[in-house]
């Protein structure tokens, strides 16, 4: 289920690379990486499991409310994460020129299914 969910938001988005579903403390749960030999998802997710903690922390202090949707713009990929609770999130790596809209509308529609599917 998690990787067919990982794989519809992936494939659904133009310049899409990869996906993973990670729990709050770095560990995956699922990946999926559309091109073998792509993105490292595990090693994506390990790595901004940190900062989504921080950022986490940071709106929680600034009384913003729970952080829902981070994105993560370098040179060569963007990182689209997304909340699902406290003890899961998914993120999606992007080409430079993906269709960045349509990865967070699809991320925002699994989130849901990919909830569900945790209970």
């Amino acid at each position: 289920m998690f990787l067919q969910l990982l794989r519809d938001v992936v494939d659904g988005t133009d310049g899409g690379l990869a996906g993973i579903l990670m729990d709050a403390q770095g560990i995956p749960v699922e990946t999926y990486v559309r091109a073998p030999g792509g993105v490292d998802m595990a090693v994506v997710g390990a790595e901004y499991s940190v900062i989504v903690k921080s950022i986490r922390r940071a709106a929680e202090s600034l009384d913003a409310g729970g952080a829902r949707e981070i994105a993560i713009q370098s040179d060569k990929m963007t990182t689209l994460i997304r909340m699902l609770n406290d003890d899961y999130f998914v993120a999606v790596a992007l080409s430079p020129d993906a269709n960045f809209g349509k990865g967070r509308y699809l991320m925002r529609a699994a989130a849901p299914k990919l909830l569900a599917a945790l209970a």
